[in-house]
Parts: structure tokens; sequence; C-alpha cells
């Protein structure tokens, strides 16, 4: 089996310029992630436009949207920003894909202490070899369909709706 990983940008891979203290978008960290947590799965990693999933329009998801359905991987795991990852995971689970999709992401940039971006990498990665083909959305800990998650903005967290 082989993992396709799909960037598309969100907090997870924002870096953090510390000359005018702004975050935005360079390189994809997902290969140090990767290297990081010794993955031993082989993996095709997709870098699309890094964006801000506040960002991203409908032209943005059918580029998602195409990267699965040309994928010739069953598993696949897209990194994705918090904001608007239902609103992606609906476009994707509309379409009769035959894969198991699981997006993720992260309330913390990878590169500042504390992320949650290593662990929810992981968790996705795990999800998206063992749950049956569908859409999914993994963060925190915790797996949902795609048509029954929110992210409850006040308390930081993904929940069922």
């Amino acid at each position: 089996m082989t993992l396709r990983l799909i960037a598309t940008g969100g907090t997870f891979d924002k870096h953090y310029n510390e000359l005018n203290g702004v975050l935005g978008f360079a390189d994809s960290h997902l290969p140090a992630v990767i290297a990081r947590a010794r993955m031993t799965i082989p993996v095709e990693l997709e870098v699309l436009p890094l964006l801000d999933s506040l960002d991203m329009q409908d032209e943005d998801r059918a580029r998602v949207l195409a990267s699965c359905q040309a994928s010739p991987e069953k598993a696949i795991v897209i990194v994705h920003g918090t904001d608007t990852m239902r609103e992606t995971a609906g476009v994707l689970g509309a379409a009769p894909l035959g894969k198991t999709v699981v997006l993720t992401g992260a309330m913390i940039p990878y590169e500042i202490a504390n992320s949650d971006a290593l662990f929810n990498l992981g968790f996705a990665c795990a999800a998206a070899q063992t749950l049956p083909a569908g859409v999914y959305v993994a963060m925190n800990g915790q797996v949902f369909a795609w048509d029954n998650v929110t992210k409850n903005r006040a308390a930081g967290v993904f929940q069922p709706l």
C-alpha cells in the first residue's frame, strides 16, 4: 500500500516571518514532517498551491477533487486549513471516489511549539489506512464523517453536528 498526502496549505503549513511577525506560506513542511515521523509506508506527496482555507474558492476545491480522482492510491490524506475543511470535505464526499480520504490540519502551525500538526497528521495517516472507503475529517484524536462535523470556533475543536 502507498499513501498519498496532498498539501493544500492551512495553518499546518504556515511559516512565521520573524521580520514582520506575519504567518504566511513558503514551502510545505510535509517533507520534514514525514521524515520526523519516521513513516515507513511509501508516501506520494502532492503539493497543491498552499492557501489559507478562508481564501479557497470553488476552483481550488475542484483541484483537490481532481487530485483525489486521479490518484492511483486508495488511501489519501489531505492537509487542509481548518476554517473551511468541512466545505472541501463536502465536495469530496459528494463524489463517488471509492477511496478512503481523510482531511486533517492544525490549530497551531507545525513549526510553532506545542503544535498539534504532527499528531494530527499521524492520526490521519493511520485512519486513512484502516477506515473503509469514504471521506472523513480527523482532528485531535477523533474521526468524523464528512457530513457530520463542524468546527467549534469558540472551543477550538471539531465536533459532530
